[in-house]
């Protein structure tokens, strides 16, 4: 059907890793430099994905930029001032495609164990809706929110966000516990649970 070939735009918010991962403490690591390769693998599982054709990266984190030079298929866009997520997606949404000419997703930017195959799994599954939300591991947050072409964009990331984004018409895709879309990293337990996975080669060697 048509509709599965369909080639996403994808907005990754990415706080500045000074600011990022407050509740995430490894010893010997440091917080910042873990936040940013926790990005950045999750921005090259993205790019990998064979049905994105574009992520917008919305960030203030010139470091992160600069790192991010190697992988391909990216836009960086200044967050400015938006306020939150949600005022970040926004943005990035507003910057590549503000009339929604194509489908559009937002991922989550601490996704370290993230395949591309499970993000190309999902994308199928939501091209099939007008919107469509993916649950995090624990049931509760959002990790994947996604508008068709020519639906307005909107989102409501956040603690309880999967609930809300039902609530704004989101369909709950059935993806299985196990998928690393699912697994999003804000604690050191989250990251061990990532860590079984197989995380992603920048996080993997910050932690060897």
């Amino acid at each position: 059907m048509a509709f599965r070939h369909a080639r996403w735009v994808v907005v990754v918010p990415v706080k500045p890793s000074a600011r990022a991962k407050s509740r995430l403490e490894v010893p010997g690591v440091g917080r910042a430099d873990l936040a940013r390769a926790i990005a950045l693998d999750t921005l090259a599982a993205a790019t990998a994905c064979e049905l994105v054709a574009q992520v917008v990266v919305v960030t203030d984190d010139a470091a992160l930029a600069r790192e991010a030079a190697m992988i391909p298929a990216l836009r960086f866009v200044p967050e400015g001032d938006a306020c939150g997520l949600d005022a970040a997606v926004a943005v990035g949404v507003a910057a590549i495609d503000p009339q929604g000419r194509m489908p559009r997703a937002a991922l989550l930017g601490d996704l370290p164990a993230l395949r591309p195959a499970d993000l190309a799994g999902a994308l199928r599954a939501a091209a099939s809706v007008d919107r469509a939300v993916v649950p995090d591991a624990e049931g509760t947050g959002s990790t994947l929110v996604t508008a068709a072409a020519g639906m307005a964009w909107t989102s409501s990331f956040g603690d309880g966000s999967f609930a809300r984004h039902v609530a704004l018409g989101c369909a709950a895709l059935t993806i299985p516990d196990a998928s690393t879309l699912r697994r999003d990293v804000d604690t050191a337990a989250q990251l061990e649970a990532a860590r079984a996975l197989g995380l992603g080669p920048r996080t993997a060697a910050l932690l060897a």
